[in-house]
């Protein structure tokens, strides 16, 4: 698959996908809301434009911008995302006074669905929400037990788009499971608020759920 790939936001999740990516093979280009003060500490090894410019030029979009935020981000890209593979890896949270989450920001729904229905020509599926930190999702090979990739989504052919993205990652065909449709993104995003525990449990360790059968 040659797809060229955008990547939307430039913190921690953009950075290691974006550069995990293009060490891939992938054409890679990145999103940022401000793209000129970014640029100075920016250190993935792809282009760096608006947001609007970096949708419009791929066909596959990840979104790693901050979950509370990227409804009304990607809202105004409705025109450049429409026909393209969104692929959403952000948690949309209340957050508590250390950092972590408190409760989820959509209950009765997902952040997947409410940017299906702010994009209605779009393909959005869930993945790696379930992955931490950062640099994990583009190395599942460093977990002690082999870590499970989720995916929730309504479009078959999109999904399937996903899931090679996720091998470029290094995530092997058996360690990926099909969920079914979007609505199942509310279970995989309601694990952030396991983290806490996890983190008060195990310590700052790279965490991810892994389906034993």
């Amino acid at each position: 698959m040659t797809a060229t790939i955008a990547v939307l936001g430039t913190g921690n999740v953009g950075t290691a996908l974006a550069t995990a990516l293009a060490r891939a093979g992938r054409t890679v280009t990145a999103g940022s809301r401000d793209p000129r003060r970014r640029a100075g500490s920016w250190t993935a090894p792809v282009p760096l434009s608006g947001l609007a410019a970096a949708a419009e030029r791929a066909d596959v979009v990840i979104n790693a911008t901050p979950g509370v935020e990227s409804v009304d981000l990607l809202r105004p890209l409705a025109p450049q995302l429409a026909g393209s593979v969104l692929v959403d890896v952000a948690n949309a949270v209340e957050q508590g006074p250390d950092g972590f989450a408190t409760a989820l920001r959509h209950p009765g729904s997902s952040l997947a669905e409410e940017l299906q229905r702010a994009l209605p020509h779009t393909h959005v599926v869930k993945t790696l929400n379930t992955v931490g930190p950062a640099a994990a999702m583009a190395a599942p090979g460093t977990f002690t037990t082999p870590p499970s990739a989720f995916l929730s989504g309504d479009d078959e052919g999109a999904k399937h788009v996903v899931a090679t993205v996720l091998g470029d990652l290094g995530w092997r065909p058996d360690q990926v499971i099909d969920l079914g449709d979007l609505a199942t993104a509310r279970v995989t995003e309601a694990f952030v608020l396991l983290v806490r525990p996890l983190v008060q449990a195990l310590g700052p360790v790279p965490f991810a759920l892994s389906v034993a059968h």
